[in-house]
């Protein structure tokens, strides 16, 4: 399988220009949401450079006041998922690292850099499960 390993400076270089994107934007957010697995540590990230107190994992409902953060924007399925959650869908943002090159994004997406290509993206904290599905 075609791979695109990213480093903690490129991830710490992302996690800087998406938050400058997050902050012109004409609103503030009261919290973060993620997912548990890939979306906990760009989370955590971001909520640092903005200055974010709350981080939410894993909730049914999730308010529109709070930044949704995730790792990729791939196939869009997270997404479809997640916007099912939100109290007001137009006024929810989403914000990744990444966005899966030549995929359609939807108005509320966020991120800091388009893949390469197709490969796989391997982040820090997946590695070790990336090298075991290898197997």
């Amino acid at each position: 399988m075609l791979s695109q390993d990213v480093d903690w400076v490129e991830i710490e270089s992302l996690v800087k220009k998406l938050s400058k994107k997050i902050l012109k934007l004409p609103r503030t957010f009261s919290s973060i949401t993620t997912l548990s697995r890939g979306g906990l540590v760009p989370a955590r990230l971001v909520a640092d450079q903005l200055g974010i107190k709350r981080i939410f994992v894993d909730k049914k409902k999730i308010s529109s006041d709070s930044l949704f953060v995730d790792d990729i924007f791939d196939s869009g399925d997270t997404f479809d998922e997640i916007i099912k959650r939100v109290d007001v869908p137009s006024k929810f943002v989403y914000a990744t690292l990444f966005a899966r090159r030549g995929k359609k994004y939807p108005r509320q997406l966020l991120y800091g850099k388009k893949t390469n290509n197709s490969a796989y993206v391997v982040f820090p904290w997946d590695k070790l499960e990336f090298e075991r599905s290898q197997k």
